[in-house]
């Protein structure tokens, strides 16, 4: 398979990201979206986040010091109008970016399934809905599959590769190809569930970090500062199981330890979280909003942005040469 030219579909927050990291992988990339202002918002958001790309090497790690080391650049983007129209016979793969509404989705996937190629894999980055419910007028739905990425993609390496009953093993095998190749880290998800996986694992930790602060047991603040100080870099270099298998010795034995040590412990504070499950009425909305915006008071967002996606291009390329340097296993 060779992908040469990418179509976008869509070009809000997750749309122009994904072109950012096509256009530094030296790709073609031709781009649509129907919103009033969409080419210049885009324009001016591949300019911001350029410096960065231009730090990443051809894996998509992030370089310490270096020039562009290879043919990319903003020109190599076409933005073409509401829609893609005649371009979609130029596609070799195409990304799709639309709003979460199973009934927009349906419509402009029928239409992008009967413009492009048959052997164009058909990827959607819908964050929750399984592609099984916007493929039911798509005459080739067996090369639609979900292609999720976290935000921002240019910086983030997963991507969540969805299919549905009916995608072809070809369709699956092509989109990891690809991701693969622009330097992310796709994740074959076997079966569709809503939020797929890493949404979910989201959902799970911050309806417990709101009901918590919601009940007053911790400030917004310090919530975050028990992430960000302990499950957050730890998981961040080896996932939850491998921490948990370190925690309990090493190895598959040490994993099974640690479970049967802090099972029964642990079965008491699932339980106590069950009966404590964040309601969301609007006063424990509420105390969410008075905590968090207690922990904002005199920040700029923008800058906390930028810091955060300066940080994350040094913990990428750290986190990229050490893999590197063990053979390709994250320690």
């Amino acid at each position: 398979m060779s992908i040469r030219t990418v179509g976008i579909v869509g070009t809000g927050v997750i749309g122009a990201s994904w072109t950012g990291l096509f256009l530094a992988h030296g790709l073609r990339v031709i781009v649509a979206d129907p919103a009033p202002g969409a080419e210049e918002k885009l324009a001016s958001y591949l300019e911001s986040i350029w410096p960065a790309l231009e730090t990443m090497d051809s894996s998509g790690v992030p370089q310490a010091d270096s020039d562009s080391p290879y043919s990319a650049s903003l020109s190599n983007y076409q933005f073409v109008g509401a829609t893609l129209g005649r371009h979609y016979k130029d596609v070799d793969f195409l990304q799709e970016n639309a709003p979460e509404r199973t009934d927009l989705k349906t419509k402009l996937l029928a239409e992008i399934d009967a413009a492009v190629r048959p052997d164009v894999v058909i990827a959607s980055s819908s964050s929750g809905i399984p592609s099984s419910k916007f493929i039911s007028q798509c005459q080739h739905p067996e090369r639609v599959l979900i292609g999720h990425p976290f935000n921002p993609p240019h910086l983030m390496p997963l991507v969540e590769v969805v299919p549905h009953s009916n995608t072809s093993a070809s369709a699956i095998s092509n989109a990891m190809d690809f991701y693969e190749s622009v330097g992310r880290r796709p994740v074959h998800i076997k079966e569709e569930v809503p939020g797929f996986v890493a949404n979910r694992l989201q959902a799970a930790l911050c309806n417990e970090a709101y009901s918590l602060v919601a009940r007053g047991v911790v400030t917004a603040q310090d919530l975050d500062a028990c992430v960000t100080t302990s499950l957050g870099p730890r998981w961040a270099m080896v996932g939850p199981f491998l921490a948990n298998a370190m925690g309990g010795g090493g190895g598959s034995e040490g994993f099974k330890h640690l479970l049967e040590h802090l099972g029964p412990a642990s079965r008491i504070w699932v339980e106590d979280m069950q009966e404590h499950k964040f309601d969301w009425s609007q006063d424990s909305i509420d105390a969410l909003g008075s905590s968090v915006s207690d922990e904002l008071q005199g920040k700029d967002v923008q800058e906390l942005e930028q810091k955060r996606d300066n940080d994350l291009v040094k913990f990428f390329k750290i986190k990229g040469v050490r893999r590197t340097s063990f053979h390709g296993i994250a320690l």
